[in-house]
C-alpha cells in the first residue's frame, strides 16, 4: 500500500520539468519582439573575425594598434579583444522621404537659367578620423539611398582621412551584394570570403568619385573637368575612342564619317574600332585607312532580346571593357559624329553619359574604364540583370545605377517633339560636340535633304541641317573612302518609293518636290576605286580580344545565332 502511494510523486516531477522548459523556451522567444531573430552571425562575435587576420598578414611592420572606423556598425558588433583601437564614424542617416529620382531626375537646367543647379543633400561625416581601416555594413538593394550614402561615406572617410602619398588604407565590407562597383572598383579588391570583402582602394581614383556630384542632379563644372584632366596629361596614350561593329556591314559608313569627324578636331586620342567575323576584309581595310585600329572580336548575343531584332547582339558592347591597355575610353556609337574636341572629357570617371529617359542615360555615348574584372563581373550578371529594351543600354542601365552627367550637347540627339515642325525651325545649336543621328541614317538618304521627311513615323528625326553637317563631313574625307557610302540601286528605289508615297500624303513640307541631285555617282558596288589601298600595306592590325570562356559560350550558343539586317536603314532603338 505505501508504494503504490508513492507513484504519483515521480510523474508530478516530470510534469513539473517539462513545464520549466516551455517556459524557458517561451521567455527565450519573447527577448526578441515582433518574431525577429538575434542578431545577424556578421556582427556579433567572441573573437576576432578571419578578415581581421588576414589584415595582420597584410599590414606588416606596426609596433602600435591598428586603428579601426566602423561605418553602419556599433563597436560591440565588431570584437577584437583588445588587439585595435575601435571606433564609429557617425553620420546622419539621409531623410526616409528622398526618392531615387531626386538625385537621377530625367531633366535638369544644364545652362543655369534659372539658378545653379542643386543636388538633395547625402548627409556624410562632420569629421573625418585618420584610420587604417574602415569596416562597413553595405546594405543590399539595387537603386536604394541608404546604400548609395554608406559607399559615399567611406568613400569619404578614406579620401579626407589625411592620408600621405603612398600610405595604404584597407576597407573591410560586410554584406551579401558587397559594395557598389561604381564607386569600388572589383580591381581594387584583394580578399574575399562568404559575405566579407577586402578592398585596397587607388584614393587617387576615388577622390574624383568623391569630388563629383552625388547623382545625375548636376553637371560637374568645366573646372573639374580641366583640373582633373590635367593630372592625366601624362597618359595620352592610355586613352582612347571607340566603336563596335557587328553583325552587319550597315554602319560600316558610319564608322568611317564618325572616325574622320573625330580626326578633324585634332584630337590626341587612339581610335579602336571593334569588330566582329560579319565585317569583310575589304571594309576592314577601308575602316583602317579612316584611321582605326582593328580588333576582332567574338559578339555577345543579349539574352533579353526577340530573334533578329536591331538589338539582338547589342551586348558586343560589353567588349569594351577588355580595353585594358587603356584607362579610360570613350565608346561612341556609329552613327554620331563628332563636331568639337572631346579629349578633356576624359577627365571624368566611369561612367559618364548623358541622360536619357527617367533616371537613365543614353548609351550611345560613354566614358568608361576598361577591366577585365569588370567584363567578368558584367557577364556573370547578363542573365539576372533586366534590360527594359531587350538592350545594352538597359542592361548598363541596371549595371551602373550610379552614373555622372554629361551635358547633352556632349550626346545631342537628334530628335524632335513636334512631328510637324518645318525644316528651318529644326537648326542645330552652334555648340554642339556631337550630333547623334536618330531615325533613317544620312548614309541611306540622298545628299540633298533629310529622308526622315518621307516617312511619317520617322519625320520626328528628321533635320535638313544636321543632315548636311555630316555630309560635309563626307565632302571632306579622302577620296578613297567615299565608296564606302554610296547607294545601292535597291537602296535608290527604295527612297523613290517613299518619295511617292510622301507626295501623295500631301506632307506639307514638301521635301518630295525637291530635285535630288543624290550620291548616284558612287553608287555600290564600287570597291574597284579601293584598289589603290593597298591591302598589304593597310593590312589591319588584327587583335583577337579575349572570347568568353566556359559556360557563358555555351549559354550565349544555344541562346541565338547570327542575324542578317535586311531592309535599308536600321531603326533608331538607343
Amino acid at each position: 500500500m505505501a508504494s503504490s502511494k508513492q507513484k504519483p510523486l515521480p510523474l508530478l516531477l516530470l510534469l513539473i520539468c517539462l513545464t520549466l522548459t516551455l517556459l524557458i523556451h517561451t521567455t527565450t522567444y519573447n527577448l526578441y519582439p515582433d518574431n525577429e531573430p538575434p542578431t545577424n552571425r556578421y556582427y556579433t562575435a567572441t573573437e576576432p573575425p578571419s578578415w581581421y587576420d588576414k589584415l595582420q598578414y597584410m599590414i606588416e611592420n606596426r609596433s602600435d594598434k591598428l586603428k579601426i572606423g566602423l561605418v553602419n556598425l556599433d563597436v560591440d558588433q565588431i570584437q577584437v579583444n583588445g588587439l585595435a583601437d575601435v571606433t564609429t564614424i557617425n553620420f546622419k542617416k539621409i531623410e526616409g522621404d528622398k526618392k531615387w529620382e531626386d538625385f537621377f531626375p530625367e531633366w535638369v537646367d544644364e545652362d543655369g537659367k534659372w539658378g545653379p543647379m542643386k543636388c538633395p543633400e547625402i548627409p556624410m561625416p562632420r569629421d573625418y578620423e585618420k584610420v587604417d581601416v574602415v569596416v562597413a555594413r553595405v546594405p543590399d538593394g539595387g537603386r536604394d539611398l541608404f546604400r548609395l550614402q554608406v559607399n559615399l561615406v567611406v568613400a569619404n572617410v578614406l579620401v579626407n582621412g589625411g592620408w600621405d602619398d603612398g600610405e595604404v588604407v584597407y576597407v573591410v565590407f560586410i554584406g551579401k551584394l558587397g559594395p557598389m562597383w561604381e564607386i569600388f572598383r572589383c580591381d581594387d579588391l584583394i580578399w574575399e570570403e562568404s559575405d566579407y570583402r577586402i578592398y585596397k582602394p587607388d584614393l587617387k581614383k576615388l577622390q574624383q568619385k568623391v569630388n563629383m556630384p552625388v547623382g545625375s542632379c548636376m553637371i560637374p563644372s568645366s573646372s573639374f573637368s580641366q583640373k582633373v584632366y590635367g593630372t592625366q596629361s601624362t597618359y595620352k596614350s592610355r586613352e582612347a575612342y571607340v566603336t563596335v561593329l557587328h553583325s552587319s556591314e550597315t554602319y560600316v559608313c558610319g564608322a568611317i564619317a564618325l572616325a574622320q569627324s573625330i580626326l578633324q578636331t585634332n584630337s590626341s586620342k587612339d581610335l579602336v574600332l571593334l569588330a566582329d567575323h560579319s565585317i569583310t576584309p575589304k571594309s576592314l581595310t577601308g575602316l583602317k585607312a579612316a584611321g582605326w585600329k582593328i580588333k576582332l572580336i567574338e559578339r555577345i548575343r543579349s539574352p533579353r532580346a526577340k530573334k533578329g531584332a536591331y538589338n539582338e547582339y547589342n551586348y558586343s558592347k560589353l567588349r569594351i571593357w577588355q580595353l585594358t591597355e587603356y584607362d579610360k575610353v570613350m565608346f561612341i556609337d556609329s552613327d554620331l559624329i563628332v563636331l568639337k574636341n572631346l579629349d578633356s572629357f576624359f577627365g571624368y570617371p566611369q561612367l559618364s553619359a548623358v541622360g536619357n529617359d527617367k533616371y537613365m542615360f543614353n548609351s550611345g555615348l560613354i566614358l568608361i574604364e576598361p577591366s577585365q574584372c569588370m567584363f567578368n563581373a558584367l557577364m556573370e550578371k547578363i542573365f539576372t540583370f533586366g534590360s527594359y529594351n531587350g538592350g545594352d543600354q538597359g542592361f548598363l542601365n541596371e549595371a551602373f545605377t550610379w552614373w555622372h552627367r554629361l551635358h547633352s550637347r556632349v550626346n545631342h540627339l537628334k530628335v524632335f517633339n513636334d512631328h510637324d515642325q518645318l525644316m528651318i525651325e529644326r537648326e542645330m545649336p552652334d555648340d554642339l560636340y556631337t550630333i547623334h543621328f536618330l531615325g533613317l541614317k544620312p548614309w541611306v538618304c540622298y545628299k540633298d535633304y533629310d529622308c526622315n521627311w518621307d516617312m511619317s513615323d520617322r519625320r520626328r528625326y528628321a533635320s535638313d541641317p544636321a543632315h548636311k553637317k555630316w555630309w560635309h563631313v563626307y565632302d571632306t574625307m579622302p577620296a578613297k573612302l567615299k565608296p564606302f557610302c554610296g547607294l545601292t540601286r535597291k537602296m535608290d528605289a527604295r527612297i523613290q518609293k517613299w518619295r511617292g508615297i510622301a507626295k501623295r500624303s500631301g506632307f506639307r513640307d514638301e521635301h518630295w518636290k525637291i530635285k535630288e541631285k543624290s550620291n548616284i555617282d558612287i553608287m555600290l558596288p564600287a570597291y574597284e576605286t579601293l584598289e589603290e589601298c593597298d591591302d598589304e600595306e593597310n593590312k589591319a592590325d588584327m587583335i583577337h580580344v579575349k572570347e568568353i570562356d566556359g559556360s557563358f559560350n555555351n549559354q550565349l550558343n544555344e541562346i541565338g545565332h547570327k542575324i542578317t539586317t535586311s531592309g535599308w536603314f536600321v531603326l533608331e532603338g538607343e
